[in-house]
């Protein structure tokens, strides 16, 4: 399929999911089966979870922020930021990622909607720390200023999604809109992209398989991000 052209003077925004980390090594959390490696999503993924089990919780997080750091942003992520670089103000990047590598490749404008994996904030005082700046070696690390235990920076089931305003507000400007290594059924997220169309913008889709939501996509490519982004960087900006 022949790449679509779009113009710097459009509103681009982006969504992304697990499948442009996965090009960087890091593993998806939910299994085939369902399981989050291995743990009921109830147990680690949950308020109620953490609350009955939080050593449980802090241990299987703390498992995903070590391995987030062995692993690199990869061509995907680097031709994000090329696009942020050309579109400017007219850009947004909204990531389901947990793992930060779209701000160590260099994203700016960019909203980690589930949270990540490089904070925690008190559950009491509610500050936020970077992990560096804490005890991981304890099994619930508490908090600089009260003691009271931290807990992981991820936005669980049940929880409200980040910047909801602020994506909705990019939404209602939109006029091209980005799928990348999504499965298309996680919601809200899933949603975006039928949102953006209804306004009047125009979809690309790029995902090793064809997403649940792909009824909304205009163009879509099939394979990596690692290996569609760059030649599409180059290509559809007029």
């Amino acid at each position: 399929m022949k790449i679509p052209k779009i113009n710097q003077r459009d509103f681009l925004m982006i969504l992304t999911g697990a499948g442009i980390s996965a090009e960087s090594g890091i593993k998806t959390f939910r299994d085939s089966d369902g399981l989050w490696e291995n743990h009921r999503v109830e147990d680690v993924a949950t308020p109620e979870g953490f609350k009955q089990n939080p050593k449980l919780v802090w241990k299987f997080y703390k498992e995903r922020y070590f391995q987030s750091l062995e692993v690199n942003p990869n061509l995907g992520h680097e031709a994000l930021v090329e696009l942020e670089n050309r579109f400017k103000d007219n850009f947004l990047l909204v990531t389901q990622n947990v793992d930060g590598l779209h701000t160590r490749a260099g994203s700016k404008r960019v909203i980690e909607m589930h949270g990540t994996l490089n904070t925690c904030f008190c559950t009491k005082c509610k500050k936020k720390y970077t992990m560096s700046e804490v005890d991981l070696e304890q099994e619930i690390p508490p908090c600089l200023a009260c003691e009271k235990p931290l807990r992981p920076d991820i936005v669980w089931f049940g929880e409200m999604p980040y910047q909801m305003d602020e994506i909705y507000a990019a939404l209602d400007k939109t006029t091209v809109f980005m799928t990348i290594g999504t499965s298309g059924n996680v919601y809200p997220a899933a949603y975006f992209i039928a949102q953006a169309r209804q306004r009047g913008a125009r979809t690309i889709g790029v995902n090793l398989a064809e997403p649940e939501n792909s009824s909304y996509i205009d163009f879509f490519f099939q394979g990596k991000a690692g290996d569609i982004l760059p030649k599409m960087v180059e290509e559809m900006i007029e």
